[in-house]
């Protein structure tokens, strides 16, 4: 499998390191890069032997890639994942938050069956997907909520002194004034009713260290509650690690002959 990447920051540079260096993607390797910062962008790719492209379309396009993982932004996925599908390649999405937008997803969806081409999502920093999905099959999911709770640093705006509720709403709202560290309630969204029927509440503790997430739901095959506590990446708080190590996971499983879920 050959990989092209979208980004080099906290998650780029961890699948650069697990892939290219550490080999945990037997048969597989990222062999182009692409970030906004081509300073940055070039010293990367010296260091885990890929190749440095100076512009995104070229990196769309090259004949030497397979699949795009996008580590970027919201906006990245808004701006190119049209394009990326329509040359072929499948893709894997960091930021699902984009696909808060129905017409969005819609567009994509649409894309996909006529390029066939498919498009990743990993689960990031939380569980009880595969419980949301049953459910969803047969129309019997009820409600889905998640909590979210994060240390004042990686929430813009929070105060250090003591807790408080930033936000409390949609999954569709909360995208919209956290779209850096709420992809988690986007995710829970498309695998159970929606962004706009997903509650979500945000909470800043500064009596935590790390990042959690309490997830409820309720259908016919009786009640979900799923507390999931993870670290963040050493060197951002507002990234979980949970999320880098979920792509890979999706990496490693796309050419399974056996798959769980």
């Amino acid at each position: 499998m050959r990989i092209g990447l979208i980004g080099g920051g906290n998650i780029g540079k961890f699948l650069l390191q697990s892939i290219n260096r550490d080999g945990l993607l037997p048969g597989g390797k990222i062999v182009g890069i692409y970030t906004r910062n081509q300073q940055s962008g070039g010293q990367l790719a010296d260091e885990f032997d890929t190749e440095n492209y100076d512009d995104m379309q070229s990196l769309i396009q090259s004949a030497d890639i397979d699949l795009v993982v996008e580590a970027a932004t919201i906006q990245v996925v808004k701006d190119y994942s049209a394009a990326i599908l329509k040359s072929g390649k499948d893709l894997v999405l960091s930021s699902v938050g984009a696909l808060a937008d129905v017409n969005f997803y819609q567009n994509l969806e649409g894309i996909c069956r006529d390029s066939d081409t498919k498009i990743h999502l990993p689960a990031g920093a939380i569980g009880g997907l595969d419980v949301l999905k049953a459910a969803k099959s047969v129309g019997e999911l009820k409600s889905v909520s998640i909590i979210t709770r994060k240390p004042p640093q990686a929430l813009p705006g929070a105060p250090a002194d003591r807790e408080q509720v930033m936000f409390e709403g949609s999954a569709a709202e909360a995208i919209e004034l956290f779209p850096k560290n709420i992809n988690v309630s986007i995710i829970l969204s498309l695998a159970g009713l929606g962004p706009g029927q997903t509650g979500v509440k945000i909470i800043s503790d500064p009596s935590v260290g790390k990042n959690s997430h309490s997830i409820e739901a309720t259908g016919s095959f009786g009640k979900l509650s799923l507390q999931v506590e993870n670290d963040p990446m050493p060197n951002n708080p507002r990234t979980s690690y949970l999320a880098a190590l979920s792509v890979l996971s999706v990496l490693k499983n796309i050419d399974a002959v056996v798959k769980v879920g």
